[in-house]
This record gives C-alpha cells, structure tokens and sequence, in this order.
C-alpha cells in the first residue's frame, strides 16, 4: 500500500516552490536564497530540505561532491495536492466555503475567471460521461450516431 504524502507547511512551501522554479540546486543556493529574503540559516535550511525528501516531495543526487535537490512532483501536482488537504482537513470536505472565496472575496483576473469556467465545463463534461455510460448510451452507442 502507498504511502500518503504529509503535508507541508508554509515554509517547506516557499522552499519547494524555490527549488522547483531552480532545479537542480544545492542547500547552499537556496540558503543563500532564504538568507537574503527571509533571513534563515543554512542549518535550517537544509533541516526543511531534509524533511521534505523524507516526505517525498525532493529527491537528491551527488554531482561533484554536493546533493543536488530535484522535486518529485511538478509544482502543479504539488498544489492540487495541498489544496485537497485543505479542502479535506479545513473544511471538511466540503468545496462550498472555497468557491464562496473565489466568488466574494478573491480579486481574480479575467484570465483566472476564465480559466475556472473552463475547470468548471471540463468537470461537468466528465460528471456527465460515467452516467451517460451507465446508462447504456456510452461509447457503443456513441459510435452508430
């Protein structure tokens, strides 16, 4: 049985979206990076780095002497993920309190209300497949029109 991904905190977020944006990198570089943005040490760094390839969101390889950190998931796996957690664990499953968000209180663009549209018609479209198949008007059928 796989093992389910823990979470991730704000944190090892900022340092897995550094290291996705700039792979491969070594702990240096992205302490170096956290040092001038938010001040962090390298130990501390490199404790974040460890504990998210432990959870499976960084993998490492020796390349002249120093690991080099890759993440394992693409970014946007990444996200989906988390935004399941969430949706999960803070609201109890329920998507309603997010989609209240989007609609009253995020200041979307054009282009972001589009593209929730367009998730919003790929979902219906798939809602719709399984029960037309279920109800005997699936691919077979499909075929004769």
């Amino acid at each position: 049985m796989a093992r389910r991904r823990e979470t991730i905190g704000r944190e090892e977020m900022r340092i897995l979206r550094y290291v996705a944006d700039h792979h491969p990198v070594s702990v240096r570089e992205v302490a170096d990076h956290v040092a001038a943005t938010e001040g962090k040490a390298r130990t501390t760094v490199l404790t974040v780095m460890e504990r998210l390839r432990e959870k499976g969101y960084l993998s490492r390889r020796m390349k002249g002497g120093v690991y080099r950190y890759s993440p394992r998931r693409s970014h946007a796996d990444v996200l989906r993920s988390l935004v399941a957690d969430f949706v999960r664990e803070a609201l109890g499953g329920s998507v309603s309190p997010f989609v209240a968000y989007l609609a009253e209180d995020a200041e979307l663009n054009d282009e972001q209300v589009r593209e929730l549209a367009r998730l919003v018609a790929d979902l219906e479209t798939q809602r719709a497949e399984p029960e037309e198949d279920h109800h005997g008007t699936g691919d077979s059928d499909r075929s004769a029109q």
